[in-house]
C-alpha cells in the first residue's frame, strides 16, 4: 500500500486531529466497511432469536445473561490483548484470524444442543469480536480518515439493525433461529476468506511507506519497539480509557432507560416512546453518516468540543421537568450530538499518546468501552429502580460533565 498526504485546512488552523488526509486503496475501505457491519450482526440476532433459543434449549429466559457474561469476558480480553499484540502479529493476521474464530464460534451456536456448549461459543464469539474491533479501528485511526471513521461506525449500527432482520425472516419463514446464525456464520467466513487473501496489503511494513511523510503515525510506516510500562505509565491513556468507558456509558444508559423516563415519568404513550427510542439510535446512525461530510471542514478537535457539549445539552434536557416532548428533544439531542465522539476519540488517540503506543491503548479503550457499556448503564438503571425515573436526566448531565472534564485533561496534556 501507498498513503500520500497533503496538506488540509486543519492543520493550518493548528487541529491535530486532522494533520494529513490518506489516500486509500478502496478495496481495503470496502473491506473495513463489510467488517464493522459483520461486528454488529450478532449483536442484532440475539434480542430477536432468544425467545425461541429459549424454548428449544429448554432454559429460563434470563440465561441469556450467561451468555452475555461469557460474550464481555471474551471481549474484553481480546481487545486488551489485540492493542498489544498487533504490531507482532501484523493488521492482516489478526483480522484474518479472528474474524474466522467469530464465524466459528456462530457456526457453534447454530449446532449447539445444550446450553452448555453454547456458552463457550458465547466466549470464543466475544473473543474474536474484541480482536477484529480493536484491529479495525487501530488500522482506520491511522488510515481512513475522519470522514470515513465517522462512516465505519455508522455501518457497525447498520450491521446492528439487519440482525434483527435476518432472524426475523428466517423466523418467519417457518426455519429454525439456527438458520441465522449459520447465515451469518457463513457470512463470516467469506470475510475471513477476504482478509486472509489481502494480508499482505494490510501490512504496516509496506516497502517504501517509511520515507513517505508522516509514515510513523500510519498502520504502514515503521513502529518504534517500546516497553509496555511506558505506555502504561502516561496519563493520557488512562484519561482516554476514563473517557471511552464513560462515553460508551452514555451512549447505552440513555437507549436502555430512555423508554421508561417517557412512559412512567413524562405521561408518553408507550407506541410512541419506543418509536422515540428508535429514533434515537437512528439519530446516532444519521448522525454519524452527517457529520462524516462536515469534519474534514471543521476538524476533528471542533467536531468533538460540538459533540460533547451537545451531549451535556441533551442531558440537561432530559433532566428538566416538563413535558414529554421537552426529554424526546432531549434524547435526540443526545443521539445526535454522540455520534462522531467514539469514532473521532479513536482516530486521534496516536495525537494523545504518540503513534508507538496507540495501537496498545486503542486496544485498551475497546475493552473499557465494553465494560463501561456494562457497568455504567447497570447503576444507573440501581437509580432509577431505588430513586425514580427522574433520576435519568440528572445522571447522564453528571456523566456527559465527566466526560468533558476527561476529554480537557486528556487534551490539555501527554
Amino acid at each position: 500500500m501507498r498513503y500520500g498526504v497533503t496538506p488540509c485546512h486543519d492543520q493550518e488552523m493548528g487541529d491535530p486531529g486532522r494533520a494529513a488526509v490518506p489516500v486509500i486503496r478502496t478495496s481495503l475501505l470496502l473491506l473495513a466497511y463489510c467488517a464493522f457491519i459483520s461486528l454488529g450482526l450478532p449483536d442484532g440476532l440475539l434480542g430477536v432469536g432468544w425467545p425461541s433459543m429459549a424454548t428449544n434449549l429448554r432454559v429460563s429466559t434470563d440465561t441469556v445473561g450467561v451468555l452475555l457474561f461469557a460474550s464481555t469476558v471474551g471481549y474484553l480480553i481480546s481487545s486488551v490483548a489485540a492493542g498489544f499484540t498487533l504490531a507482532r502479529l501484523g493488521v492482516g493476521r489478526l483480522l484474518a484470524g479472528s474474524t474466522a474464530i467469530a464465524g466459528l464460534a456462530l457456526a457453534g451456536y447454530a449446532v449447539s444442543p445444550a446450553l452448555a456448549l453454547l456458552v463457550p461459543c458465547a466466549l470464543l464469539a466475544g473473543f474474536g469480536g474484541g480482536a477484529i474491533d480493536a484491529g479495525l479501528n487501530a488500522y482506520a485511526a491511522s488510515a481512513f480518515g475522519p470522514r470515513h471513521m465517522n462512516w465505519l461506525h455508522a455501518f457497525f449500527g447498520l450491521g446492528v439493525a439487519l440482525g434483527p432482520l435476518i432472524m426475523t425472516g428466517v423466523i418467519s419463514g417457518g426455519l429454525s433461529w439456527r438458520w441465522g446464525y449459520g447465515l451469518v456464520a457463513g457470512a463470516q467466513a467469506l470475510l475471513a476468506i477476504a482478509f486472509a487473501v489481502t494480508v499482505r496489503a494490510w501490512s504496516r511494513d509496506d516497502a517504501g511507506a517509511a520515507n513517505t511523510p508522516g509514515a510513523a503515525e500510519r498502520p504502514d510506516g515503521p513502529r518504534q519497539a517500546t516497553r509496555i510500562g511506558a505506555t502504561l505509565r502516561m496519563p493520557a491513556v488512562w484519561l482516554g480509557v476514563g473517557a471511552f468507558a464513560v462515553y460508551v456509558g452514555v451512549e447505552v444508559a440513555t437507549g436502555l432507560w430512555a423508554y421508561l423516563l417517557l412512559t412512567e415519568d413524562r405521561s408518553v404513550s408507550p407506541a410512541i416512546a419506543g418509536l422515540c427510542v428508535s429514533a434515537y439510535w437512528g439519530s446516532l446512525f444519521a448522525g454519524r453518516v452527517v457529520q462524516g461530510f462536515t469534519v474534514e471542514r471543521l476538524g476533528t478537535g471542533r467536531t468533538l468540543t460540538a459533540g460533547l457539549t451537545g451531549m451535556l445539552a441533551g442531558s440537561v434536557l432530559m433532566a428538566l421537568p416538563g413535558p414529554g416532548w421537552l426529554a424526546v428533544a432531549g434524547l435526540m439531542t443526545i443521539g445526535f450530538a454522540a455520534a462522531p465522539v467514539f469514532p473521532l476519540l479513536t482516530l486521534t488517540t496516536a495525537d494523545r499518546v504518540g503513534g508507538e503506543h496507540a495501537d496498545r491503548v486503542i486496544g485498551l479503550q475497546m475493552a473499557a468501552s465494553g465494560l463501561g457499556g456494562a457497568l455504567i448503564p447497570a447503576g444507573v438503571g440501581v437509580l432509577v429502580e431505588r430513586v425514580g425515573e427522574h433520576t435519568l436526566g440528572p445522571s447522564l448531565v453528571v456523566l456527559s460533565l465527566l466526560l468533558l472534564a476527561l476529554y480537557a485533561a486528556m487534551t490539555g496534556r501527554r
